[in-house]
C-alpha cells in the first residue's frame, strides 16, 4: 500500500511535505544548537534525519520519475522558508537593543522602564558630539515593541538589535541565592 502510493502520483506530493518537515526541523535544530539547547538539539536531529532518509530512499527509487526529483527539490526550498517562519513565531532566546539618541534618552529609558523593559544609560560621543547610549537585553519575543516605543519617543535614534551568546544576571537573571 505505502510503496504503491509513493510510486503513484501522490508520491512527489509525499517527497515534498517529508523535504518541508525535514529541512524545517533542521533549521529549528540549527538555532536550537546556536542557543545551547542541549536536549532538544539532538532529539529534534533524530527525527529531522529519520524523515530526510525516508524521503532521500524514495527519490532514489525513482529517480526516472522528473516529479519526485522536483518535489523533492521544491519541498528543501520550502522547508528554509517553512523553518525561517515557525522560528521567528517562536522568537527563541533573548535579544539586545541599542539605541543612541542626540537628546531624550533619559525620558525614552523612563518610558521603556515603565513598559516593563530594563535599560542602562550611558554617555558617548558620536560624530557631531555627545550622544546618549541606552542598552536593554530583552526576550525576543518583545523587540518589536520595544522598537515601537523607541520609534515613537525617539524616531531619530541609531537603533541597533543583536542576538547575545550568553547571558548571566542581571534584571532578567538575577544570582541564585546559595
Amino acid at each position: 500500500m505505502l510503496l504503491e502510493l509513493v510510486a503513484g502520483p501522490f508520491g512527489p506530493l509525499v517527497v515534498f511535505f517529508l523535504r518541508v518537515t525535514d529541512v524545517s526541523l533542521a533549521t529549528l535544530r540549527m538555532l536550537l544548537i546556536m542557543r545551547n539547547r542541549r536536549f532538544f538539539a539532538p532529539l529534534i536531529g533524530f527525527f529531522e534525519i529519520l524523515i530526510w532518509v525516508t524521503a532521500v530512499g524514495i527519490v532514489i527509487q525513482h529517480l526516472d520519475s522528473p516529479l519526485h526529483v522536483i518535489g523533492y527539490a521544491a519541498g528543501f526550498a520550502t522547508g528554509n522558508f517553512v523553518g525561517l517562519m515557525i522560528e521567528e513565531r517562536l522568537a527563541l532566546g533573548l535579544a539586545t537593543i541599542r539605541t543612541v539618541v542626540k537628546t531624550g534618552g533619559s525620558e525614552l529609558a523612563l518610558g521603556l522602564r515603565e513598559a516593563g523593559f530594563g535599560v542602562t544609560e550611558m554617555l558617548g560621543r558620536g560624530r557631531d558630539g555627545t550622544v546618549e547610549v541606552l542598552y536593554s537585553v530583552l526576550p525576543r519575543r518583545q523587540v518589536g515593541r520595544a522598537l515601537g516605543l523607541i520609534n515613537s519617543g525617539a524616531p531619530e535614534s541609531f537603533v541597533v538589535v543583536d542576538e547575545p551568546r550568553r547571558v548571566q544576571r542581571g534584571w532578567l537573571f538575577p544570582a541564585k541565592k546559595k
